[in-house]
């Protein structure tokens, strides 16, 4: 891709060129993106529709002194699947949870063993409440702070869904695994 700058004032003045080719350039995380945070392909399609529409719409305030493009077309992203769910009551995901314990994963390294495309699959099966935190917390890097004041919930429920995601995504890898080797 040609300089990026260049490429994004185009999309500002209407160059559909520019804007084919940022297009281009970044559908293919943006959409996995999407595919991480939908529970199905129809709403990752929705998801990305809506960040596209974003990240276009909001190409002027980009500013390259304040971060790369791709982190920011990224929280764009972020934004548009919250923004989503949320007018699908997600909510609700959130409620009737058990106490909070700390628990860290030691097998880690189970991820390195997959392809991001099983691995999307596999967080696509997750409740939507230990989706929408894991994907913040583990893949995207906010705090659980953070993720409590984006979610509306508290910390310790932030914490108690990334938990219970890890045990569940565990459960899953570990079954992924087992049947690939023995299919």
């Amino acid at each position: 891709m040609k300089n990026l700058n260049h490429i994004i004032k185009s999309c500002i003045h209407g160059d559909e060129k520019a804007q084919r080719e940022l297009y281009l350039s970044y559908r293919t995380k943006w959409y996995m993106m999407a595919m991480r945070y939908g529970k199905n392909k129809q709403q990752a399609d929705d998801i990305f529709q809506e960040g596209l529409i974003q990240i276009f719409n909001s190409l002027h305030l980009f500013d390259k002194k304040k971060g790369n493009f791709n982190t920011w077309s990224t929280r764009i992203l972020i934004y548009a699947a919250l923004k989503f769910l949320k007018k699908h009551n997600w909510i609700d995901h959130f409620k009737n949870l058990d106490e909070v314990f700390d628990y860290e994963d030691q097998q880690e390294t189970v991820f390195e063993k997959l392809a991001a495309k099983e691995l999307t699959t596999i967080i696509q099966q997750l409740p939507l409440g230990y989706r929408l935190v894991f994907n913040l917390y583990a893949i995207e890097g906010y705090s659980h702070k953070e993720i409590a004041a984006e979610l509306g919930i508290s910390e310790g429920t932030s914490k108690s869904q990334l938990s219970k995601a890890r045990k569940q995504l565990r459960v899953k890898l570990e079954s992924h695994l087992s049947n690939s080797h023995h299919g």
